[in-house]
């Protein structure tokens, strides 16, 4: 059935509706299965993410059709689809009269990504309006009560040197809390990896009060404060309230320097806004495994990283991991740096549109997958910035030397990008960064094919 004469109208002006505030913009490359025609397409494409069904059927009324979601904008030579859709289709909680993240993917990439007659549609970008801006949390807390809690100023308080314990799983809860020590006395953060929580071989009630214990034998021995992002991860909401209950009565005095990690991806919308709700008093930490499935550039459906991060902000994310633009071992390339400043900036212009936040606290991109000391003065350099959190587990417990000596290279790596060094200079007067070159050689090789000559007196 041909619904373009309800469902499309291309005389709409984008500026227009950006002016006017009163729709979510969604844009998409979209392309149809052969033999479908392509406004026909993308008419049953908004139909069927909003008011629309397969049938006429009587019971639609006036007040139904003025809230259709229209495609304003189709390039069939590009696949360029924008649509626009009325703020009152968004479902609200009766509570409180806020808008919700499930609502939004339930519109956006529900039942149209699934259509017989779509060869694929992926939403690359979206806008929301001031107004609906307003109705979402956004973060509670960001990157500078992080820097707060370890003593920094908290403007432009600088990386924060983090690792995932490896291997992620099969430590038992005494080595497990002996490598976290291990690190902390190199480097300010630990998080669980995703996968990590109450396995029988290391159940919480064993590891966490050992894990509180480890941070403040590091806080003593190095005089520094130290941070660690629990993962409360569950499918249950009163399970997560335990695990989160659990662990800050245990750290106590010091529950300020504790981060909650959740799979946010896999966990969906429910699970970052209970804990954002349940615990504002704390960083909410956005592990995003599982998003390749959807966000890979391989993939032809669903949505981009992009759209995930900005996605987490609304949310509430505090941080998200963000891949690492390139420079790791994850999928990705160096215009990535996109996704870290659609999160970290007050206003920035994505594929699409251009999103103003509003004074809404910013997302902290978390850099992991595959970086280690020689990767990072490339990866600064791309992303023109050190505010941001890394997780490196290889690039810390891979060192040579020991998890805290890798700790301690990876933020000389930082201070060389900071000074502006060739980092092989840098090397011969920084030890642990110099001993990285021999923990990694294949990078080594590969990014400064002539170490071995020029750092031999020093390793």
């Amino acid at each position: 059935m041909d619904q373009s004469h309800r469902y499309v109208d291309l005389s709409l002006n984008e500026n227009t509706l950006l002016r006017n505030g009163q729709h979510i913009l969604a844009a998409y490359r979209m392309t149809p299965k052969p033999g479908h025609g392509y406004i026909e397409a993308v008419a049953h494409f908004a139909a069927e993410s909003s008011t629309g069904t397969n049938v006429e059927v009587v019971t639609t009324d006036d007040f139904t059709r003025g809230v259709d979601a229209l495609v304003y904008h189709a390039d069939e030579a590009t696949g360029d689809l924008r649509i626009a859709y009325p703020l009152e289709l968004f479902d609200r909680n009766m509570t409180d009269g806020r808008m919700m993240m499930v609502s939004f993917l339930t519109l956006s990439v529900g039942n149209n990504q699934g259509m017989g007659d779509i060869a694929h549609a992926k939403l690359i970008d979206f806008h929301v309006p001031p107004s609906a801006l307003a109705l979402f949390d956004g973060p509670s807390r960001d990157i500078s009560d992080l820097w707060r809690a370890l003593g920094r100023p908290v403007r432009d308080g600088g990386f924060i040197v983090g690792t995932i314990i490896k291997p992620k799983l099969g430590l038992r809860p005494e080595p497990f809390a002996q490598a976290a020590y291990e690190f902390w006395l190199g480097g300010d953060f630990i998080k669980n990896d995703e996968p990590q929580g109450n396995q029988t071989f290391a159940p919480m009630k064993r590891v966490i009060p050992l894990v509180a214990d480890a941070m403040r034998r590091a806080m003593d021995e190095t005089g520094q404060p130290k941070l660690f992002s629990a993962n409360i991860t569950a499918d249950d909401h009163y399970e997560m309230c335990a695990r989160a209950d659990f662990i800050l009565e245990t750290f106590g005095a010091d529950a300020n320097k504790v981060a909650f990690l959740v799979d946010g991806f896999v966990g969906g919308p429910g699970m970052i806004t209970t804990a954002r709700r349940q615990y504002p008093n704390q960083y909410l930490h956005y592990h995003r495994a599982g998003h390749g499935m959807v966000t890979s550039p391989s993939s032809q459906r669903g949505y981009d990283a992009y759209v995930l991060a900005k996605m987490a902000r609304l949310q509430g994310a505090s941080g998200i991991h963000v891949g690492t633009m390139g420079f790791g071992k994850m999928e990705g390339t160096q215009d990535d740096r996109a996704i870290g400043y659609i999160i970290e900036r007050d206003a920035y212009t994505g594929p699409v549109y251009h999103q103003e936040w509003h004074g809404m606290r910013p997302t902290t991109p978390i850099v992991s997958g595959g970086m280690n000391a020689l990767r990072l003065p490339g990866f600064f350099e791309n992303l023109g910035h050190g505010n941001v959190i890394s997780t490196a587990g290889g690039g810390s417990y891979g060192h040579i030397d020991s998890p805290a000596a890798g700790a301690r290279s990876l933020r000389q790596a930082y201070e060389c990008w900071q000074a502006g060094a060739d980092p092989l200079d840098w090397a011969l007067g920084h030890r642990e960064f110099a001993r990285a070159f021999l923990s990694f050689p294949h990078d080594a090789d590969r990014l400064y094919p002539d170490w071995r000559q020029r750092l031999a007196a020093v390793l």
